[in-house]
């Protein structure tokens, strides 16, 4: 499984792109981060954004994409801005059909560190780690991309383990079968029997 990890963000979005699967080795393929400049207006840098993504996406073709979830901060520009950035992320990969999910930053952390309240130093030695690196990826928001697509390729698998069993469960209930046609289940007919 190849995923492209994305950390958004508006200033600068970090891009990891890791492929393996559980169990086995996890090669680390490419990672980078878009930077887009402060004075520009809002609408370019997103384009910005898109644009690169874009192009990786094409050149890594990946069976899925993971991104951090946003969530509430005390900066409400910050968080804004990076959930424009996640946004534009989400559409790109979904332009194309390609899956994508969203991963809390304490999931992320708790996936390659064993903490949820691991630092970015904690995980950036992780990533580069668990990647067989000989340097940490920089900046961190790259090294949190990686992260990102390991936790993606280590939680994935069990996610998709559980959504094909629902997915086989599901034709029984698409058929009409339900709790109340199993046998002995019976009906209620408003009657009391004596």
């Amino acid at each position: 499984m190849r995923v492209v990890g994305i950390d958004p963000g508006l200033t600068r979005c970090g891009l990891g792109v890791v492929e393996g699967s559980v169990g086995r080795p996890l090669v680390m393929r490419d990672y980078g981060v878009v930077v887009t400049a402060a004075h520009l207006p809002t609408a370019l840098r997103l384009c910005e954004i898109e644009r690169v993504v874009d192009d990786w996406l094409d050149v890594h073709t990946p069976d899925a994409v993971a991104v951090e979830r946003v969530f509430s901060q005390h900066n409400v520009r910050t968080v804004m801005g990076t959930a424009q950035a996640s946004g534009v992320v989400m559409v790109v990969a979904a332009r194309r059909g390609i899956p994508v999910a969203l991963h809390t930053p304490s999931e992320v952390k708790a996936s390659v560190s064993g903490s949820g309240r691991a630092d970015k130093a904690q995980v950036a030695l992780m990533v580069t780690r668990l990647l067989r690196l000989e340097v940490s990826p920089r900046p961190a928001d790259a090294a949190d991309a990686l992260a990102l697509a390991i936790c993606h390729i280590w939680r994935g698998a069990a996610q998709a383990r559980i959504d094909s069993a629902v997915a086989s469960a599901r034709p029984l209930t698409e058929t009409g079968a339900s709790s109340r046609s199993w046998p002995g289940a019976g009906t209620r007919t408003g009657r009391r029997r004596p």
